[in-house]
């Protein structure tokens, strides 16, 4: 019976590719679908496309291939990944050029129509009304602000690319599990109305997307974390598939981590809203039907996933201009840290308010109490804390107000509460980018999508 094999690659901009390696050297793949990025990516990825416009891509690509393509291209290994970003493009342009200067060879498939910024009033003069997913609000009130728009694509474009022959297939944003989802519909030539076997692609995809957490990394459950073996060298999960889109689940030998029933049923609900109902370009994913075998040694035997036809709307992922933040810190040492902290807190808000500053919100956090659990932080012991640093973030129309808000901590230092224990520089103003979630028909969309292969 035919399998394929497919590992993670990156989870998100900026993680780690060297386990990769392992993937590609002991783990016997076939491909490597890297997930480079999220809406926060999309919103660096503009910020460093306003300051270059040959920028705008996930700058981790290039050097990831760069290391791991001549390991992977004499084992006939195939990268999909999505770092194209905001300009897949250019991501090709700076791959091809790398490649070039060393002489590689490879065929680059460059998938994009993803971005629709440009057909926003295209889109709402046909009927689209692109309203805020969350709220219901008229996109209107932001069109002038927008700076980009990205649709979540499925699979069938990598899967096209595939089919032509390409051995690396770069995108812009498509869904994260439309990364394993586009090989194994090109390998297995699954049929894109075959329900059960999208979602089958789909559950794998959504194991495989975020790298180490697949297999043993950031598992949660008190004392079980730390039961994990190697967190050093962790390896990445891969996925052994059959036709009927059933699949071992493992990791390469060798490597750090675990592959469990616990730890990839953990991977299988994060960041679903509705299990029954997990909605994606390609199918609606049922995952009460899924079934883990743990069959020991790090080997999960997954299958039973059942879907329903997909969505007539494609998810929409776009980012507007949302004022700027000014932030500032400091830091009290014991006794009475937090009392210091919270007196500061007080001092800096009085002070906004006697300028008259325009400020529309203000986020005040107590780092060693508070800053990562909020209103849930146990207060037991909020007045014993060795130390604790007050951070405060503001959010302004007005870029001088920003720049301004870090300049009221410094003087602190000697004229307010006593033994300050660090102070953190002055921070300039940061744009700040509002996400605007919406949807639009599907076919508004592909129609838009093209392929281009270079052969390097």
């Amino acid at each position: 019976m035919k399998t394929v094999r497919v590992g993670a690659g990156l989870g998100f901009y900026g993680d780690s590719w060297q386990p990769v390696r392992a993937s590609i050297e002991r783990g016997g793949v076939q491909y490597i679908a890297s997930d480079h990025l999220s809406e926060l990516t999309l919103a660096i990825l503009q910020k460093d496309r306003q300051k270059d416009p040959s920028a705008g891509y996930a700058r981790d690509g290039l050097p990831m291939l760069t290391e791991l393509w001549p390991l992977a291209a004499k084992r006939g290994v195939k990268f999909v990944l999505n770092a194209g970003g905001l300009n897949p493009e250019g991501a090709r342009r700076a791959i091809a050029r790398t490649f070039r200067d060393k002489g590689w060879k490879a065929k680059i498939a460059t998938i994009t129509g993803d971005s629709v910024l440009e057909h926003i009033d295209e889109l709402r003069g046909a009927g689209e009304a692109l309203a805020h997913m969350d709220t219901g609000a008229d996109i209107a009130g932001v069109r002038d602000r927008l700076l980009f728009a990205s649709a979540y694509l499925g699979a069938q474009p990598i899967a096209e690319a595939l089919a032509q022959g390409a051995d690396i297939v770069l995108t812009g944003r498509v869904a994260d599990a439309a990364l394993t989802l586009g090989p194994l519909a090109h390998e297995f030539g699954w049929r894109w109305d075959d329900w059960n076997r999208m979602a089958a692609g789909l559950t794998l995809g959504h194991l495989l997307e975020c790298s180490g957490q697949g297999s043993g990394g950031n598992f949660g459950s008190s004392g079980e974390w730390a039961k994990i073996p190697d967190y050093a060298h962790l390896g990445y999960p891969i996925a052994e598939v059959s036709e009927d889109g059933s699949a071992l689940f493992t990791k390469p030998p060798g490597t750090g981590g675990r592959v469990s029933f616990d730890t990839i049923r953990q991977q299988l609900l994060y960041e679903v809203h509705n299990p029954h109902a997990y909605f994606s370009p390609d199918v609606v994913l049922d995952m009460g039907t899924i079934r883990f075998e743990d069959q020991g040694n790090d080997c999960v035997r997954v299958s039973g996933a059942s879907g329903a036809a997909r969505p007539k709307t494609l998810k929409i992922v776009a980012g507007y201009q949302d004022g700027w933040m000014g932030t500032g810190m400091i830091g009290f040492a014991w006794p009475e840290a937090y009392a210091k902290c919270a007196k500061s807190a007080e001092i800096i808000q009085t002070l906004v308010k006697e300028r008259g500053w325009a400020v529309e919100d203000t986020n005040v956090e107590y780092i060693g109490y508070n800053s990562l659990l909020g209103a849930n932080a146990d207060p037991t012991y909020r007045d014993q804390l060795n130390e604790c640093f007050l951070r405060m973030t503001v959010r302004t129309q007005d870029r001088k107000v920003a720049d301004a808000f870090g300049r009221l901590f410094p003087w602190l230092g000697l004229s307010g509460p006593p033994y300050v224990g660090s102070m953190k520089g002055i921070q300039p103003a940061k744009e700040l980018l509002g996400i605007w979630p919406t949807l639009v028909s599907r076919e508004r969309v592909e129609r838009h999508v093209k392929i281009e292969v270079e052969n390097i």
